[in-house]
């Protein structure tokens, strides 16, 4: 897929927003993504799997034997990237505030995972899935998502593979010019501020 086709999918899909934002990394934006929107279309989801499963290196694809994502946000993307790759699709989830594996998931030691992710802006869950990962004894060997909001500064530790970039400006509190500021602020995310 191209840049273009990509932001068209989101179009389609009324996926971009513009107001004011309050992000998970507690930044603020005057742009949103709202992937859950692009993703709630099967046959859509399933093209930007396998658009993301192309960027991925032949050597690590066919290395991967499962693709565990953090719920809530990665979990259609996760899904359809484990049908994308032919292997099982996990989830993390963080019921008392940290990321596990929970409803019967196990990983085997040394098991090499993908995870996969909508949308990554500073890292920071990216980072808390492959701790809670790595805890459970598998090994992330890399890591997607379908947009990558860091400008490409977010260290996962791991190969990053971003089905696309977008570089919306972001804003500390005390940073947000006096326009958006006098806009309600949103939190649209599944991460509390």
């Amino acid at each position: 897929m191209t840049e273009d086709e990509i932001l068209a999918e989101f179009r389609a899909a009324s996926a971009l927003l513009e107001g004011h934002f309050l992000l998970s990394s507690g930044r603020h934006s005057g742009n949103y993504l709202q992937c859950a929107r692009v993703l709630m279309n099967p046959e859509r989801a399933g093209r930007i799997a396998m658009a993301i499963a192309q960027k991925i290196p032949r050597e690590i694809k066919a290395a991967i034997e499962a693709v565990v994502s953090p719920a809530m946000g990665g979990l259609i993307i996760g899904h359809e990237m484990g049908r994308a790759l032919g292997v099982d699709a996990m989830f993390v989830e963080r019921p008392d505030g940290v990321f596990g594996l929970r409803r019967g998931f196990a990983l085997q030691p040394g098991q090499k995972i993908l995870l996969v992710e909508d949308v990554v802006t500073t890292g920071l869950s990216s980072r808390e899935a492959i701790k809670a990962i790595t805890a459970e004894g598998g090994e992330v060997i890399a890591a997607a998502a379908v947009v990558d909001r860091s400008a490409g500064t977010a260290d996962l530790g791991v190969p990053f593979f971003p089905l696309i970039e977008f570089n919306f400006p972001t804003y500390a509190p005390e940073e947000v010019p006096p326009e958006l500021a006098a806009i309600p602020a949103v939190k649209p995310g599944s991460r509390k501020a």
